[in-house]
């Protein structure tokens, strides 16, 4: 099934367990606070950005404008040079590119002071959050440092580029708007696994939910949501099975080429051999349908988006491993585990706008023992994973996540940071700004959240209405300059890490 245009609400008449949609933003308004759980006043946005410059623990003022100069700017950005002609950077262009080369943001302050934003589960649905990869091609930057090969997608057919790969995981919840809550954002270095750099985000993520509360004492474990880029058997194993150090679920969306298998059936009395460890064969490929084993579960629905949609799922299934990727560190002599779960196949009628669905979509779940899947949630969940396709392609567009154009990959995660707190900031904001919409754009009905392009369009008012907690620039003398006679020192290149490169081994006994 194709990646819908927009994130869906839930369809009318759908049932189940998320029948119950988030309150309105009207009601919400009643109780003194906004969707995003901000207090009416503003005084939560004051306090997130006073503790946000605690965690910019060197030039920080510079970094805290330049990410005000973001939100402030009219139009999309295009470099930290423009930005520093923003009223909001009182500082000069020399300031922006400095606190980014020499600035420090202290990592875990910044990641719970985003985590301590995420509002508390509804009793019986759990925390959902999302991961996905998004490149930041930079082919023609010969010095830029650690780069890789990263998959640029364009209007011509997708091509691989020498770039930066960044994993970013968002929290998502229900609604009609496509916010997410920016958590964590990091770069995959050379050489590192995909799957790995995904799991210590979580990881990270449910110690810092833990530290902040969040983390409900009852009811069902949080919700991860994972692209089809990702190893699903060693998520759930790590996950589901509790080595991560908290219990989640797992959802991962798969290729329609994987083959799984059932458990296998008794072995008859008296056989002798090696017992067998997988049965039933599950295809999940189009045309192979008669190859299927009856469903254990299905369940029918209707949406106003999609039409009739049909869920099917087949319990406890499993892959079978072979000793490759991230199975080739397997300690040898010990059999790969058996990581089961419920894989699912989601059919729909129609895609938004009424297009034609091409294939069905297959997932894979996992939770900890004694969790029931609960099918009716869990298709409806998978496709709010599609808000992040939004938030990068926001964050990219309008706040300029791949404008910047460093040669320093640790200035490129600075700028990335930023990036991420800038949008936090407009979460937050967006039941704190007036409409300031363009004339030919139409009004917005009552009660509902405005856009982050809309929010980004009053957010300067606001922003002179709650001012910062930056000091303001010294007052400085331009300095003596190059002295006479000194040269510059020729910089070596940076040629992109491809999984072929040999180490250097030049240096060593």
């Amino acid at each position: 099934m194709s990646m819908p245009d927009t994130a869906p609400p839930l369809g009318a008449g759908a049932g189940g367990s998320c029948a119950a949609d988030l309150s309105s933003a009207a009601a919400l308004a009643d109780a003194g606070i906004s969707a995003a759980g901000e207090p009416a006043d503003g005084a939560g946005l004051v306090a997130f950005r006073r503790e946000l410059l605690g965690c910019f623990t060197r030039r920080g003022d510079a970094l805290l404008g330049l990410a005000d100069a973001m939100l402030c700017t009219r139009g999309p950005v295009l470099s930290p040079a423009e930005l520093s002609l923003e009223p909001e950077f009182d500082r000069g262009y020399g300031s922006a590119y400095e606190g980014l080369a020499e600035g420090r943001v202290e990592e875990v302050a910044f990641r719970r002071l985003l985590a301590g934003r995420i509002a508390p589960a509804r009793p019986a649905e759990p925390l959902m959050f999302a991961a996905d990869t998004t490149a930041l091609p930079r082919p023609d930057a010969a010095y830029a440092d650690e780069r890789t090969m990263v998959l640029s997608r364009r209007t011509g057919g997708d091509v691989v580029l020498p770039g930066w790969n960044y994993s970013i995981l968002v929290g998502v919840g229900w609604g009609d708007s496509s916010w997410v809550d920016p958590l964590d954002a990091r770069r995959l270095r050379p050489g590192e696994d995909h799957t790995a750099v995904t799991l210590g985000q979580v990881r990270a993520l449910l110690a810092d939910l833990d530290v902040a509360g969040r983390l409900p004492a009852a009811g069902p474990p949080p919700l991860f949501l994972f692209d089809s880029g990702n190893d699903a058997s060693a998520l759930a194993y790590e996950l589901a099975g509790g080595r991560a150090g908290h219990q989640a679920q797992v959802l991962v969306r798969l290729n329609p080429r994987r083959v799984f298998r059932g458990d296998p059936d008794p072995r008859p009395l008296g056989r002798r051999g090696r017992t067998a460890r997988h049965g039933r064969r599950l295809p999940l490929a189009t045309g192979k349908e008669a190859e299927r084993p009856a469903p254990d579960a299905e369940l029918t629905a209707t949406s106003d988006r999609h039409g009739t949609v049909r869920v099917r799922a087949w319990h406890a299934m499993h892959q079978e491993l072979g000793r490759e990727g991230r199975w080739a560190r397997w300690p040898a002599g010990r059999e790969l585990p058996i990581v089961r779960g419920s894989v699912i196949q989601v059919s729909v009628e129609r895609l938004p706008g009424g297009r034609k669905p091409h294939q069905d979509m297959w997932l894979f779940h996992a939770a900890p023992a004694g969790a029931e899947p609960d099918l009716d949630l869990l298709w409806k969940a998978y496709l709010r994973r599609f808000d992040q396709e939004h938030f990068h392609r926001f964050v990219k567009v309008y706040l300029g996540l791949g404008s910047a154009h460093l040669a320093s990959a640790q200035a490129s995660d600075r700028w990335v940071q930023l990036v991420m707190a800038a949008y936090a900031q407009l979460r937050m904001a967006s039941a704190l700004t007036d409409d300031m919409r363009r004339p030919w754009q139409p009004k917005l009905p009552d009660g509902a959240v405005p856009s982050p392009y809309r929010t980004r369009l009053a957010f300067r008012r606001l922003r002179a209405t709650i001012g910062s907690p930056a000091r303001p620039a010294k007052f400085s003398r331009p300095g003596p300059g190059r002295p006479k006679g000194s040269k510059n020192r020729p910089k070596a290149p940076c040629p992109p890490y491809r999984k072929t490169t040999k180490p250097d081994v030049s240096h060593t006994e």
